[in-house]
């Protein structure tokens, strides 16, 4: 029982040191080294339940120690290599995301450094070996390992709900939370607040069509286009203005800076501001992954609200519609047709691993012109997905070259987008926006300039462009999904 004991009391203050690793850290001038008192309570009793579900289920101290240390230095290094490619630590929903990199690892273990990902891909088998070789029979560790559990489970919900751990975390402050109490801590307290934020109250009156008919129904495309970011701002680089943003620019009805919050992903963050229409400040602790929760907020969504307009909205992705729930959320949100991988070719060899821009054009060009009734396209596109792969060497700028030929690609479907419309002859809006900046390893970093740019154009029926004020205007991706409706609702949709 005493060597128990001192096992666990050293597994306790080894896990603390890797905490303590955790970025951000407490600043030198912190009276207290350490993480929160509080924070630390949180902490053990966390490791502690760490501790019993493994010794439960193997019945052996020491497996049960070296894997619970390992699991907090799992969270310490995935922690930290979000933090220096992402610009912030592990959030509770990011947890929510396992199966998707088990399914899609392509998207997420580029974060990870070469030696990272050796550690990671060889601790598996080293662990399930160590694991089973040091396996216990003996029915009363397991029994400990249950009581263990079943005890720092009941201080949890105890300690949650009396001062001060009631109060913790009161409002969404992931970089000081964790600096303050540490990761396990902050990943629980911001868990704890989640479930616990209702859903908004549904809008209360449906809209309705303003009777006006209109000689061609109007066409609403919005292109939510993957790493979309101007590279004369990225790089410094006059030289590289893109043409097609450009003219856009010029003849916009209104255009600016989008004021995403996630640098290098979180696409669903400025997704789900442009077709809800609820900002961070409105979600709280459900900003961090708002698609969890977005089913209970579907009156909210763009095409929920101008269904009632006379408009009818498609929702087009080239990839797994399951990725984030797409084939859920979306119907909900009022899309009444998905066109997802399936509608596309794959891409042939040369261009790439995902869908092409090109393609995605040709497509949205196609079911506009089908369109016989008031229509919104909304696109998702992925040609421009990291990680980017060096064209002629190895080093950062190999990549740079790589993201400005993709980025390119994009700025094409732009200008090619504008020319379509501008041929159908009908009144229509192009709303075109960067989900996110690239994260370019060695050449990008998170920093607190994270906007992406966006343009709306307005053509009338003989495909003229509707000047308008041309105005600049910045805006959150949820003010933007306000700018769009009040434009589409003056549009008669019959």
């Amino acid at each position: 029982m005493t060597g128990t004991f001192l096992l666990f009391s050293g597994l306790v203050a080894a896990s603390l040191v890797l905490d303590g690793l955790v970025r951000p850290r407490r600043g030198g001038d912190a009276r207290w080294p350490l993480r929160s008192a509080a924070g630390m309570v949180l902490h053990m009793l966390l490791v502690a339940s760490g501790f019993g579900v493994f010794l439960g289920i193997c019945g052996n101290p020491l497996a049960s120690a070296i894997l619970t240390l390992a699991l907090v230095a799992l969270f310490t290094v995935v922690s930290n290599a979000k933090h220096t490619m992402l610009g912030e630590p592990l959030v509770f929903t990011d947890l929510v995301l396992v199966g998707a990199v088990l399914r899609h690892p392509q998207f997420y273990l580029s974060a990870l450094s070469p030696v990272q990902k050796g550690v990671l891909i060889a601790s598996g088998p080293v662990l399930l070996a160590l694991f089973a070789w040091l396996f216990v029979g003996d029915i009363g560790a397991h029994l400990a390992g249950a009581v263990l559990l079943a005890g720092s489970l009941v201080l949890l919900r105890w300690v949650m709900a009396i001062p001060p751990w009631r109060d913790l975390a009161s409002a969404p402050d992931l970089d000081g939370d964790v600096r303050r109490h540490g990761l396990l801590a902050t990943l629980l307290l911001y868990w704890l607040r989640w479930r616990a934020t209702a859903n908004p109250a549904p809008r209360a009156h449906p809209e309705v069509a303003i009777g006006r008919t209109a000689v061609e129904p109007p066409l609403a495309v919005i292109v939510q286009c993957e790493s979309f970011a101007d590279p004369v701002e990225l790089f410094g680089d006059p030289a590289l203005e893109l043409p097609g943003l450009a003219r856009a620019r010029s003849v916009a009805w209104q255009w600016g800076d989008l004021n995403v919050s996630g640098f290098g992903a979180y696409t669903m963050r400025t997704e789900y501001g442009l077709i809800f229409g609820r900002d961070e400040e409105e979600l709280g602790f459900r900003r961090y992954d708002p698609f969890l929760t977005a089913v209970g907020e579907a009156s909210h969504a763009l095409p929920a609200r101008l269904a009632g307009r006379g408009w009818r909205s498609l929702f087009l992705h080239p990839h797994d519609l399951r990725f984030y729930n797409r084939q859920r959320i979306m119907p909900a949100a009022g899309f009444a047709e998905m066109v997802g991988e399936e509608h596309f070719a794959p891409p042939s060899a040369g261009e790439g691993r995902y869908v092409t821009d090109a393609a995605m054009a040709g497509t949205i060009g196609d079911l506009a012109r089908k369109a016989t009734e008031a229509t919104v396209l909304y696109a998702v596109t992925i040609e421009n997905h990291g990680p980017w792969a060096p064209e002629d060497g190895s080093g950062p700028r190999d990549l740079v070259s790589s993201y400005l030929r993709l980025v390119r690609n994009s700025d094409a479907m732009l200008a090619t987008l504008l020319e379509a419309l501008a041929d159908l002859g009908r009144p229509s809006v192009l709303v075109f926006f960067g989900d996110h900046r690239p994260s370019i390893p060695g050449v990008t970093t998170p920093g607190p300039v994270r906007h992406t740019p966006y343009v709306v154009v307005r053509l009338d029926a003989f495909g003229a462009v509707v000047k308008g004020e041309r105005r600049r205007v910045d805006l959150t991706p949820a003010q933007l999904h306000h700018a769009v409706h009040d434009l589409l609702a003056t549009l008669p949709a019959a």
